[in-house]
């Protein structure tokens, strides 16, 4: 899977032979900080290891400390510097793995879960298919 952002200053490419394979992979965020990043009513985000990502043009990527998260985990916000375009982000409860921001892409795969589902809008219907967690999403992790 390969993307880049609204100028073209940065190319993302994802090795994972298993993105397409049926499995369901990726999540929305509802979280209000993703929703601003995202500039929308939803981030739509992929986290993976971050050995299968190639990020070429590096020198114009720019990073936000996000350090007022829902989740209380500081997140740095990864975007172009030139058209502002959202990267990445990464943060330490991830371990060895990168929030990827589908919005770069062509083509993504289905969505697995939404995170934060309780601040969806009342007027979004849940994404048939998806696991619902009430705030953060994951194994082990409060479903609706």
């Amino acid at each position: 899977m390969e993307g880049h952002c609204l100028c073209g200053a940065i190319s993302v490419k994802v090795n994972d032979s298993e993105l397409f394979s049926g499995h369901r992979r990726g999540h929305l965020c509802h979280c209000r900080n993703c929703r601003r990043a995202a500039g929308g009513i939803f981030g739509t985000n992929l986290a993976i290891e971050a050995s299968k990502v190639e990020i070429t043009g590096k020198e114009s990527l720019k990073e936000y400390m996000d350090r007022d998260t829902t989740s209380g985990t500081p997140m740095a916000r990864c975007f172009c510097e030139h058209c502002g375009t959202p990267i990445q982000s990464v943060t330490p409860v991830m371990g060895g793995k990168v929030v990827l921001k589908l919005g770069v892409f062509e083509r993504v795969p289905e969505p697995e879960w939404e995170a934060f589902a309780v601040r969806r809008q009342i007027w979004e219907k849940p994404l048939e298919g998806c696991i619902q967690y009430k705030l953060l999403g994951g194994p082990g992790k409060e479903q609706l």
